[in-house]
C-alpha cells in the first residue's frame, strides 16, 4: 500500500456526512426523511422524479446558493393548481422551505437546517417583503452561512457542468471558490461581502451618473477601501489554494484520471506573485478609482470578480476548453478526487460528493474507476442515476434509494 493509500486510511477512520435529511415543502417534497449510512447513496429512478432536487437540498447545507444557484422564491413547493369549470388555473400560495440534517464530522454529530422566512424592508416612502434565508446549528441561529463550513463541505458536479469550461468565466470562478470554502471557511463570507459591496458601488455611480446627481465620494472612497481589501483576501485564498492542489496532484498524480494542471488568470492575483499583500490592496483600490468611469458607460471593470480558472490537460498541455466533452469530463472528476484527498489529508474530514447523472457518460472503465476510488475512500458520495444496473460494483458497500411519486423507498 502506497504512503498516500495509508495516511488517507489514517485519516477516514472516523466518518463524515450526513446522516439524517428532512426535507420540508422543497421542490416537489412536500416533507421528506432520508436516513443515510455513511457510505455511497444511489439514488435512481426515472427522469423528473425528484432526484436533483435532493442533491440540491444537501447542497444548502452548505455557504452559497446551492449546486442550481437558483432564487429563494424559486425552491419552495408549489401546491397543485386548481382548475375552474372554464379551466382557468388559480395559483395555491406557495410555502416556505427547509432543509435540516445531522451531519457527522469526525464522530461528532450536530444538527444543522437552513430555511427561507419572510422579512420586510424600509425603501423610501413603501415597505417592501423579501425571501432571507436562514441557518440554525444545534438550534440556535446564525448569521452567517460560512459557519457551515465547519461542520461539512460539499462538491457537486452537474449535467450543466459539462460546459463549463467552455462558457463564461463566472461558473469556473464559482467553483472554484467552492472548492476553496473547505480550506478557509471565511472565504465564503468573503466573496459575499465583496459582491454586496460590488453592486452598491456599481449602483451609487450608475444612478447617478445617469440622473447627474453628485456623488458622495466620501463613500465611494470607503466603499473601494473596503472593496480592496476582500478583493486582495480573495485572490490571497484561491491562490493558495491553487498552489495546493497543483503541488498535490503532481506528487500524487491519478492512474485513471487524466492529470492537471490549475492556474488563475486574474490580475489581482498575478500582482500577489511580485508584491505584498498591502501594496496590492493600495493598487487595487486606486485600480477601481479609475474604473468609475467604466461603469457609467458600461466599460469593463477589472478585479478578483472577473478571474479566470483555467484547467490544462498536463499531459497533452491543452487547455480545457480545446479538450473533448469526454476529456472535460474527466478533467472535472480528476479535480474533485484531488480535492477530496487533499482536504482529508488536511482538515482530517472529506468533503461529500454530490454526482448529479455523471456515471451515465463515462465509459465503462472510467466509471468502474470512479465507483472504484469512492469505496477505497470510505467517502459518502450522494449518486444519482436512472439505472441502477450501473453500479453492481457497489452492491455490498453503497446504500440504494430509489425515488417515485415524490416519494423516496429503499
Amino acid at each position: 500500500m502506497s504512503n498516500l493509500a495509508v495516511n488517507l486510511a489514517l485519516g477516514l477512520t472516523e466518518k463524515s456526512g450526513v446522516s439524517r435529511l428532512t426535507l420540508t415543502d422543497f421542490r416537489n417534497y412536500a416533507h421528506l426523511r432520508i436516513n443515510a449510512n455513511l457510505a455511497p447513496v444511489i439514488i435512481t429512478g426515472e427522469n423528473g422524479t425528484g432526484k436533483t432536487n435532493i442533491l440540491e437540498a444537501i447542497s444548502f447545507l452548505t455557504p452559497g446558493r446551492g449546486m442550481r444557484g437558483a432564487r429563494l422564491a424559486d425552491i419552495k413547493r408549489i401546491t397543485p393548481a386548481l382548475v375552474t369549470d372554464e379551466y382557468s388555473p388559480t395559483e395555491i400560495a406557495a410555502v416556505n422551505w427547509a432543509v435540516s440534517a445531522t451531519v457527522v464530522k469526525n464522530n461528532d454529530e450536530t444538527e444543522i437546517g437552513t430555511a427561507v422566512e419572510k422579512s420586510a424592508r424600509e425603501e423610501e416612502d413603501d415597505i417592501r417583503s423579501f425571501d432571507r434565508r436562514i441557518v440554525k446549528i444545534n438550534g440556535q441561529k446564525t448569521t452567517s452561512q460560512s459557519e457551515l463550513g465547519k461542520y461539512i463541505s460539499a462538491i457537486w458536479l452537474t449535467p450543466q457542468m459539462d460546459r463549463l469550461f467552455r462558457g463564461g468565466s463566472q461558473p469556473r470562478r464559482s467553483f472554484l471558490d467552492r472548492l476553496v470554502y473547505a480550506f478557509d471557511v471565511e472565504h465564503a463570507k468573503r466573496t459575499a461581502n465583496f459582491e454586496h459591496l460590488y453592486k452598491e458601488w456599481y449602483q451609487l455611480l450608475k444612478n447617478n451618473g445617469a440622473t447627474g446627481g453628485r456623488i458622495d465620494h466620501g463613500w465611494l472612497d470607503s466603499l473601494e477601501e473596503n472593496m480592496a481589501g476582500l478583493g486582495v483576501a480573495i485572490a490571497a485564498a484561491r491562490r493558495e489554494l491553487i498552489a495546493r492542489l497543483n503541488t498535490f496532484i503532481e506528487h500524487e498524480p491519478d492512474d485513471v484520471f487524466p492529470n492537471v494542471m490549475l492556474e488563475l488568470d486574474g490580475s489581482i492575483e498575478k500582482l500577489l506573485d511580485s508584491m505584498p499583500a498591502i501594496d496590492v490592496e493600495d493598487h487595487y483600490r486606486q485600480k477601481l478609482c479609475s474604473q468609475r468611469r467604466n461603469v457609467l458607460y458600461n466599460d469593463y471593470v477589472d478585479g478578483v470578480n472577473r478571474t479566470d480558472f483555467k484547467v490544462y490537460y498536463r499531459r497533452k498541455h491543452m487547455p480545457a476548453e480545446l479538450c473533448s466533452t469526454g476529456e472535460q469530463k474527466s478533467l472535472l472528476i480528476s479535480i474533485i478526487l484531488a480535492q477530496t484527498k487533499c482536504q482529508t489529508l488536511d482538515k482530517g474530514f472529506s468533503p461529500v460528493l454530490l454526482l448529479d447523472e455523471v456515471v451515465a457518460h463515462l465509459d465503462d472503465i472510467k466509471r468502474e474507476a470512479l465507483l472504484e476510488k469512492i469505496r477505497e475512500l470510505g467517502i459518502q458520495a450522494w449518486i444519482t442515476s436512472t439505472d441502477a444496473g450501473l453500479f453492481k460494483s457497489l452492491a455490498n458497500d453503497a446504500q440504494f434509494l430509489t425515488v417515485k411519486n415524490n416519494a423516496v423507498f429503499g
